[in-house]
């Protein structure tokens, strides 16, 4: 058998440095001869740069790239995907498959050079017999599978059809060949998410997944000049080249050049706004819908009472305005009853800190294999926007847990994904966890470890007449209520103080009552009247038991009510197993 046949040593060297991270990974590999087959996943949809020069980059798609840099030297490249079938990198190798075709044809009695076969069970014997004719015979041949996840996706063994069952036996078998690695022979599977494919060729040490990354600041930064090279740029974009590859972070390269494309063609400006609102566009477009941005004309400002929690997420935020990011905690786990305005109040610190912030969307499906592929997306462009940060409400449901049953594993899947992702160093301050919930003890304590969620955050009701003053006239300015006159003294005072969320409701109600009678404004009596009325839901041992485990998992005396700062942390925890026991729970 021939030999593998290489560009000479320092040829070789200079062509890879000119090539993207990912494809110098591969290509190391491939020349390890130990592996012969190569998944590529990730940002697969997108333009691939090639360095040219010094300054000079040409951009081309994923297949082409494979076909006309990586694979240059091949003497063919088969390319097969299931809505174009069987194709070629040139007429010379179709001309050459055809002739393969024709002898195969001869011995085995067949007619495939007169009509081949589509369909992938009957199509790769096939593709089968003319790797093993040619690499016998020293050629060096590439097979490139598109959308890899239609041919073996991930499933159930069960579920297999008969076709994902042999199309999975082959490329495993293929994998560990000694004719297939020996030659000059390289077979790569293109998916964009790896939770896609079946499991069993992702775990396979004879396979290499390889990522390719969202393009960072630096790729984006490069092709924006090379987009913009020869304009006059303050044409197009009322932003220096540097200030829009910042701004631009999670999008790729075919997004930017359609922004671009658009600012060119439409002689429509780039501005701050009109870019942020494009990069929103696009990025939950990207996601699935998935993702969602939150965004907010409050800031911390609003928030009533919390004093404490308050000047505690400033001093984080200051810190990230500084770029301190070594000083901010991975995440934060935000605790307290219902009611008590967590979900608000993290928004509002959205208006805060200067970066963007987005909300999970429930990711899970019902069909196997898509709640791992939608978190990997997901992981993905939140690791490209960095800095971001994320919110996550009612965690406690939202993250699942590691041993959940009866869902095939994908619960301990996702959440190993999840704690996998969130754990990981190299995020501090760039992606920050908002984890909000009213039952942390019913989170698993692998993601409220250190390491993880390391500040735990207790809200509260308001303790003090001064803290219920505060909060009723922080609902009224949210509610647009006029109110007029004094306060009722019964809101002020007393053992049970409404929550936010109640004061809310009874302004809304008030002015209810105030339109249908033809007032603009809402007085003292009017109030009074509706307080009368107003029977707010109770939930008192929910609402006691909620409180306790906010109070036992706080991780800052400090952002404790004083009645609570040195209670016995014993005692508490016998509250709140009988609690539980009186409300049913295990």
């Amino acid at each position: 058998m021939r030999a593998v046949q290489m560009p000479p040593r320092n040829r070789r060297q200079e062509m890879l440095a000119s090539y993207p991270a990912w494809a110098q990974d591969l290509a190391r590999r491939y020349l390890s001869r130990t592996i012969s087959q190569f998944i590529l996943h990730g940002n697969v949809r997108d333009l691939v740069p090639v360095r040219s020069g010094r300054r000079s980059w040409r951009y081309m798609g994923l297949r082409d790239f494979l076909i006309e840099e990586l694979f240059a030297s091949r003497d063919g490249v088969l390319l097969y995907d299931r809505g174009s079938g069987l194709r070629f990198s040139s007429p010379k190798a179709q001309q050459d498959f055809r002739h393969a075709l024709a002898a195969i044809d001869l011995i085995g009695g067949t007619s495939y050079a007169q009509q081949l076969p589509r369909e992938p069970s009957r199509l790769f014997p096939i593709l089968e017999q003319y790797f093993r004719l040619r690499l016998s015979e020293g050629r060096r041949i590439a097979c490139i599978l598109d959308f890899a996840e239609t041919l073996v996706p991930q499933a159930e063994p069960a579920w297999y059809s008969a076709e994902e069952r042999a199309l999975l036996v082959t490329l495993q078998r293929w994998a560990s060949d000694p004719l297939f690695l020996e030659a000059d022979f390289t077979l790569v599977l293109i998916t964009e998410n790896l939770a896609d494919l079946a499991r069993p060729l992702v775990q396979s040490p004879h396979h290499a997944a390889i990522r390719i990354p969202l393009p960072d600041e630096e790729t984006r930064l490069a092709f924006i000049r090379s987009s913009l090279k020869g304009r006059r740029i303050s044409r197009y974009t009322e932003l220096a080249p540097e200030a829009l590859a910042a701004l631009t972070a999670g999008l790729r390269l075919e997004h930017l050049r359609q922004i671009l494309a658009d600012a060119i063609e439409n002689r429509h400006r780039i501005s701050t706004r009109s870019l942020i609102e494009r990069k929103k566009e696009l990025i939950q477009a990207e996601a699935y819908g998935l993702l969602e941005f939150v965004e907010t004309p409050y800031t911390l400002d609003m928030v009533a009472g919390h004093r404490a929690v308050k000047a505690l997420l400033r001093r984080a935020a200051e810190a990230i305005r500084q770029g301190r990011r070594d000083v901010l905690p991975m995440g934060y786990l935000v605790t307290g009853p219902v009611g008590t305005g967590k979900t608000f109040l993290i928004s509002c610190f959205a208006g805060e800190i200067g970066i963007p912030m987005v909300r999970l969307r429930n990711f899970r499906s019902q069909w196997q294999g898509v709640t791992e592929g939608n978190l990997e997306k997901i992981l993905g462009l939140l690791e490209a926007m960095n800095p971001v940060a994320v919110l996550i409400d009612e965690a406690d449901a939202f993250l699942g847990d590691r041993h959940q049953e009866g869902d095939s594993g994908v619960s301990s899947r996702v959440f190993a994904m999840i704690a996998s992702f969130m754990s990981n160093t190299a995020y501090r301050g760039r992606i920050i966890w908002f984890l909000l919930t009213a039952r942390p003890d019913l989170m698993p304590v692998d993601l409220k470890r250190q390491g993880r969620a390391e500040e735990h955050l207790a809200l509260f009701y308001p303790q003090s007449p001064e803290e219920r003053q505060e909060l009723f006239w922080a609902m009224v300015r949210k509610t647009g209520a006029h109110f007029t006159g004094r306060i009722p003294a019964r809101l002020l005072e007393g053992e049970h103080a409404l929550s936010g969320a109640d004061m809310e409701a009874l302004l809304v109600r008030a002015k209810f009552e105030a339109a249908s009678r033809g007032q603009e404004h809402i007085d003292e009596s009017l109030l009074e009247e509706v307080l009368e009325d107003f029977l707010p839901p109770t939930y008192p041992l929910e609402v006691e038991l909620q409180t306790l485990v906010a109070v036992l998992e706080c991780t800052r005396r400090s952002l404790l009510p004083p009645a609570y700062r040195d209670a016995d942390r014993e005692g508490l925890l016998r509250r709140v197993r009988e609690l539980k026991r009186l409300l049913g729970e295990s």
